[in-house]
């Protein structure tokens, strides 16, 4: 494929302004960590709403939804679309508790919230085990989405595209840190909102596709639209809505969706201005991720089913792909080949904004974990704020490269997303239950890491899954996969518990008297504490869980009715989209209501 001077045009300008923006804050960004991770604690909700949401505008993100889409339909896409519990849960319950902690990393919670060796151990094994293994995974993941891209659309070999889309990556992310991957996102968000909407009206509207009607009477499309899964299929209902929604959404721990908040989305809350700022930057950044942004996506991967109905066809189209890169999620690669010049350039800036913006995150939150959870509490406890500058951009490079050659050895995001899955299943229920439970202790989550992650490496690499859940062959069916990590790790985590001490009197009380977090599950340790005279209720302020569990429910309502409305209007379902956008309306306005009565719970 052909880029013309407009395109080349468009894609030289838009590297020159991040290189620029990444030069411009350079000075101030390397003037301390705090800087450097967090931007010195000053950003504005909207700001960091933007940067949450150009942050999983990744380049393996469409690839995905296109993969969903081929393969199990519309519906497939609860597999994510069921994490907006946790995030409206985040919202409402914890982005104001990460806020009030002031830490540098949401793994530092380790060790305000537990104490000794334990808790030392945690917090720089998760370090190296969040900042540089899930890390590495999730960037190969964007990057191996990239190669395809590039291999689709201009002919690139994998080590051409890891290159040049890598070097100014690594380049303005080492440069200007935190806020200049906030203030190059603001820019990133518009750029890729842009071409991904672009590039859907002009695609669904080709001669090949022949427009929405013409989707919409596919023989190859028909069975792919229904936004829920066919209710009589027991097994899709049970693997693609019953399980992401009674199950995965609160027990798996996955990159931007954590229980409880965490990973980038927690550096971000930290880095607000205040505890308001931080539930809204989380607020904007779910209604952004979950009800407008995925259709242009899906609009895409429908099109794609008319003009490449099957792996063959894309394969027959584009015959110099390798075969070890070749799959359904391709297809948005091979659509996006059909663009004209000057909305093609504007769209291949939006993938390397894509790119880029989720590279940018990852690369600055995992050299974070290494320079204040691993560098300063393990190597040099005395480390100047100079040396920890150097170590963040020194890790941010060494990270960009680890991560480029996994993704050369990558074939599939759908696989990397489920191991992923895999791996967190059955912690989730510690994150959220850790700052309201006092029984928790750093054994909990120890064990609970260990025996999720060992299980799921046994079921990727032995003979121990088609035991297990082969439909013909197994003791179970294959969907019950997730739920059986998860209810073996949960088993795991709460017998490690009981068995083993409690976190002392000193460390709970010093936790309950800095977060205030409140509720039943500490009135053990309120009342022992008055019973020695000591008082650690510091504020005013009443329980808010509840309240917050009203206001999550009636968020989740607003976000999932405005998903359903939109894709109705496109379809055009009217009364369906009428009923759902009225839907809407009143949960927003009820939303409002519950949130006033949040605040007014200040006395």
């Amino acid at each position: 494929m052909e880029l013309s001077t407009l395109d080349y045009s468009f894609i030289i300008v838009f590297f020159s302004i991040v290189l620029g923006i990444g030069i411009y804050v350079s000075k101030k960004s390397g003037k301390s960590s705090s800087e450097f991770f967090l931007s010195g604690r000053t950003m504005p909700w909207w700001l960091l709403g933007l940067s949450m949401v150009a942050t999983t505008f990744s380049t393996d993100t469409p690839n995905l939804v296109t993969d969903l889409v081929r393969t199990t339909g519309v519906s497939g896409n609860w597999g994510w679309w069921c994490f907006l519990l946790t995030g409206m849960l985040t919202v409402f319950v914890y982005a104001k508790l990460w806020r009030k902690s002031n830490l540098n990393t949401d793994l530092e919670f380790y060790e305000i919230r537990y104490g000794g060796k334990a808790a030392s151990f945690l917090r720089k094994f998760r370090a190296v085990y969040l900042g540089i293994f899930f890390n590495v995974i999730t960037m190969s993941a964007v990057t191996l989405a990239a190669i395809k891209i590039g291999g689709i659309m201009l002919g690139l070999e994998p080590w051409e595209t890891v290159i040049s889309a890598g070097l100014i990556t690594v380049i303005f992310s080492a440069l200007g840190g935190f806020k200049g991957v906030v203030y190059t996102d603001f820019l990133l968000f518009f750029v890729a909102m842009a071409g991904a909407i672009g590039a859907a009206f002009y695609l669904v509207n080709i001669p090949e596709v022949g427009g929405m009607q013409a989707i919409l009477e596919s023989e190859h499309v028909r069975d792919k639209l229904n936004i829920l899964p066919n209710f009589s299929d027991k097994k899709a209902v049970i693997t693609i809505l019953i399980i992401p929604l009674a199950v995965q959404w609160w027990s798996s721990w996955y990159p931007g969706g954590e229980p409880g908040g965490g990973g980038y989305i927690a550096q971000r809350m930290l880095a607000a201005k205040n505890e308001n700022h931080a539930i809204g930057a989380t607020f904007f950044f779910n209604i952004m991720h979950y009800a407008l942004r995925p259709w242009p996506w899906i609009l895409v991967a429908l099109a794609s089913l008319v003009v490449f109905p099957d792996v063959a066809s894309i394969s027959a189209a584009f015959p110099n792909v390798p075969a070890d890169k070749l799959g359904h999620d391709l297809a948005y690669s091979a659509m996006l080949t059909k663009l004209p010049s000057g909305l093609l350039g504007v769209v291949l800036a939006s993938l390397i904004a894509a790119y880029m913006s989720t590279i940018s995150t990852q690369l600055n939150w995992g050299s974070s974990y290494i320079v204040y959870d691993f560098y300063k509490q393990q190597i040099n406890p005395n480390a100047t704020e100079k040396q920890m500058v150097a170590v963040g951009r020194l890790s941010t490079v060494v990270l960009m490269v680890l991560s480029a050659f996994l993704a050369l050895a990558m074939q599939n995001a759908m696989g990397v997303f489920n191991l992923l899955l895999s791996f967190g299943a059955g912690t989730g229920l510690i994150f959220i239950l850790r700052w309201f439970w006092w029984r928790i202790n750093a054994w909990s989550e120890i064990s609970a890491m260990f025996s999720s992650g060992i299980l799921a490496i046994l079921l990727e690499t032995t003979s121990l899954k088609p035991f297990l859940f082969d439909p013909e062959t197994g003791l179970m069916p294959d969907w019950a996969e997730l739920p059986f990590i998860m209810v073996f790790t949960s088993v795991v985590w709460l017998a490690a518990t009981f068995l083993t001490q409690p976190e002392t009197k000193e460390v709970l009380r010093s936790f309950y008297q800095k977060i205030q977090p409140g509720g039943p599950g500490w009135n053990k340790v309120v009342d022992e504490a008055r019973a020695e005279q000591v008082e650690i209720v510091n504020s005013q302020e009443k329980w808010s869980v509840p309240s917050g569990i009203t206001a999550m429910l009636l968020g989740v309502a607003l976000i999932y009715s405005l998903l359903f409305a939109t894709g109705y209007w496109i379809y055009g379902r009217t009364t369906a989209a009428f009923i759902l956008t009225a839907v809407a309306i009143v949960s927003g306005i009820l939303l409002i209501r519950a949130w006033n009565r949040m605040k007014d719970n200040l006395l």
